[in-house]
């Protein structure tokens, strides 16, 4: 029998703290794209941005940079990092392996609401996109992506995935207005969407490993392209 023994934990609040909901309001603008490579962030644009003291923005910043999403560069200031080709590489790699069987998972498990909330934001990304609303087709875009997920019923898969999110995110604003264009994500979420019909895990699978190897093919040529003009070997 174990015997139960004194711990020195207290109890917590049961309402978030405002550093919790400071830095999960970050994280999501970071993951969803709202802030594009190289934006310089300071503790008091943060705080005013958010209605709050500079302690929670601080807070948030400080969790956001141990997380690779953001880079010191003074005492009170923070970069989002721009994105190399060595770590899109790897990024997409790690991206690959865990959306692709979060993709594969989700398929088993997908209910009509779902199928029909990724029908409705797919939608709605295509309709940004005519508008050149390139804010919003990323932040649905996210949207879409996170919800095939959830359906996984994986939820220790989930944070992994949001982890390699964080150092994506900024830097999916450099594939627009190119792919609005071209429309590439709208296809590959379009047989992700047949393929959830008709419970195919393969192609679920198969579509949304596309969807993350188009981005790559374009993302690298852009960093190699600025590379290039800016004499970077």
């Amino acid at each position: 029998m174990l015997q139960e023994i004194e711990t020195p934990l207290t109890p917590i609040e049961r309402q978030a703290s405002l550093g919790e909901l400071a830095y999960a309001s970050l994280k999501e603008s970071i993951i969803s794209g709202q802030f594009v490579p190289g934006s310089k962030l300071t503790v008091r644009s943060v705080a005013q941005a958010l209605g709050v003291s500079t302690t929670p923005a601080r807070d948030a910043i400080v969790r956001l940079t141990g997380q690779g999403a953001l880079i010191n560069v003074g005492p009170r200031t923070v970069v989002v990092p721009v994105l190399t080709v060595a770590t899109l590489y790897e990024v997409t790699e790690i991206r690959l392996a865990l959306e692709g069987l979060a993709a594969f998972e989700a398929t088993a498990h997908i209910e009509a609401a779902d199928v029909s909330f990724l029908e409705e934001t797919q939608s709605r990304i295509s309709a940004a996109m005519d508008k050149a609303q390139y804010q919003d087709v990323l932040r649905l875009n996210k949207a879409f992506h996170f919800r095939l997920y959830t359906a996984s019923e994986m939820p220790r898969l989930l944070p992994l995935i949001e982890s390699q999110w964080l150092r994506m995110g900024p830097s999916l604003n450099n594939l627009y207005p190119d792919f609005a264009i071209r429309r590439r994500g709208a296809s590959n979420h379009q047989r992700a969407i047949s393929g959830l019909k008709d419970r195919d895990p393969p192609t679920v699978r198969a579509a949304i490993e596309n969807d993350l190897r188009d981005g790559c093919r374009r993302m690298s040529n852009l960093v190699l392209s600025q590379q290039s003009e800016a004499g970077t070997p």
